[in-house]
């Protein structure tokens, strides 16, 4: 059974700014903890293909692998896939923003598997991907929150 994620969280923030600060490819490495940096590769239209790396792993292992993903504004999604897939089979990636009470629902669902040779199976990545998720939607919604909390206060944002 190929793995599956499903993680949300609302930001207290309008979609607007939401919509905008986690599409700033360029920025990520300031908005998630764990990429080291961003390079944009090409663009066209909506589309970006990019490489993200990652900072190295316990061991000192560096991830990287390019990525596309292609916003859409009028549904307020975001469609995203590994281009380079390393150990994944596939991985596919949907955000969703939602206007919520309270600000601005972000859900996040992912659709992998995992090739037979991978260091791990799909049970084991469903589980790092969960956990992780959690983390980087957390420091993500309090970066949204400080920036938002900024701007309304007339004090330029960092």
């Amino acid at each position: 059974m190929p793995g599956h994620t499903e993680n949300e969280i609302t930001v207290n923030a309008p979609l607007d700014l939401v919509w905008e600060i986690t599409n700033d490819l360029e920025n990520w490495p300031q908005l998630f903890s764990e990429y080291a940096s961003v390079e944009i590769l090409d663009r066209r239209g909506e589309t970006t293909t990019f490489r993200l790396t990652m900072h190295p792993d316990e061991n000192g292992k560096v991830w990287s692998w390019v990525s596309e993903r292609t916003p859409d504004r009028a549904s307020r999604t975001v469609l995203a896939r590994r281009v380079e897939t390393g150990p994944f089979d596939h991985m596919n990636i949907h955000w969703e923003f939602t206007e919520a009470p309270g600000g601005t629902r972000m859900h996040w669902r992912q659709e992998f598997a995992m090739k037979p040779d991978a260091p791990v199976d799909d049970a084991w990545m469903t589980d790092n991907i969960n956990r992780n998720s959690k983390i980087q939607m957390a420091l993500i919604r309090d970066k949204i929150e400080q920036r938002d909390r900024e701007r309304r206060a007339g004090a330029p944002a960092n």
